[in-house]
């Protein structure tokens, strides 16, 4: 008899939600996303996560730059551009293949300025390298990228150095995804006012993490993540390993983190206080 494994990622699947009553109807959008006859086949987004906003899927120009060093970026800057490297990463690790690059100010400046810092660094983008910006010059390198890092003014905000890393298919890649808190309207601690623990009011959401580190296969980075406060109370609070994610990604943190909770003040300290 021939047994065939299931992916690890299909396995995380039904630990996270547990047995379904139907196997096919749990199971079906998961597989058509994460094909077991093709383990080598490319990850796909699920029904019910954020996609990338098909908005701001630009291309990133670039040109190669021979030297790098405090002047030669301050003479690139100077220039419009801003000095940058691509490189590649194996299993999460920075890797080689490093290329010296330079792009344009305003494109990046422009795409920070409108998708957020956090937001821009968990956005796959196509970068083109050419010999010239012009749009004839001849192509060195086309490749999706996932910018990695960015260095900002500190007084402007301007963005000084930038540095992408090429996300083929085949690449796993550590990404800061940001959260996007939701439900705070129908949120019962903060809609009543006064929650189910006798004595306790005026209670606020405390923020704790603003990006969760996760090991992505790049074909499915995720733009964000939604955290669903719609049944939170006071004194309770919403842990990493809660997060709905894509099954196939891997939490870098401790499960048991909290990303937030809901914390109210008794009433008898307001009083107190006025």
């Amino acid at each position: 008899m021939l047994v065939r494994r299931l992916p690890p990622a299909i396995v995380s699947y039904f630990l996270h939600n547990g047995r379904p009553s139907s196997f096919t109807g749990a199971a079906g959008s998961l597989f058509e996303h994460y094909p077991i006859g093709n383990p080598s086949a490319p990850l796909g987004y699920l029904e019910g996560f954020p996609r990338p906003d098909p908005k701001y899927a630009e291309t990133i120009v670039a040109i190669p730059r021979l030297k790098s060093g405090k002047n030669i970026s301050a003479k690139e800057r100077k220039a419009g551009r801003i000095p940058s490297i691509v490189f590649e990463q194996e299993k999460g690790e920075e890797g080689g293949n490093k290329r010296l690059i330079s792009v344009k100010s305003k494109q990046i400046g422009k795409l920070v300025e409108h998708l957020g810092q956090s937001f821009f660094l968990s956005r796959l983008f196509e970068l083109e390298v050419r010999s010239a910006f012009e749009d004839e010059s001849e192509i060195i390198e086309k490749v999706r990228v996932l910018p990695r890092k960015l260095h900002l003014h500190s007084s402007t905000d301007a963005v000084l150095n930038v540095t992408f890393m090429r996300a083929p298919s085949t690449a796993s890649l550590k990404v800061d995804v940001p959260l996007v808190f939701r439900g705070e309207d129908s949120c019962p601690g903060l809609r009543k006012g006064t929650s189910f623990l006798q004595g306790f009011e005026g209670a606020y959401l405390n923020t704790i993490k603003r990006t969760v580190n996760y090991l992505c296969p790049a074909d499915i980075v995720p733009p964000y993540i939604d955290v669903d406060l719609s049944e939170l109370d006071v004194g309770q609070k919403i842990v990493m390993e809660e997060l709905k994610v894509h099954p196939a990604l891997k939490l870098l943190h401790q499960p048991n983190q909290p990303v937030c909770n809901l914390i109210g003040s008794r009433a008898s300290d307001q009083k107190r206080s006025k």
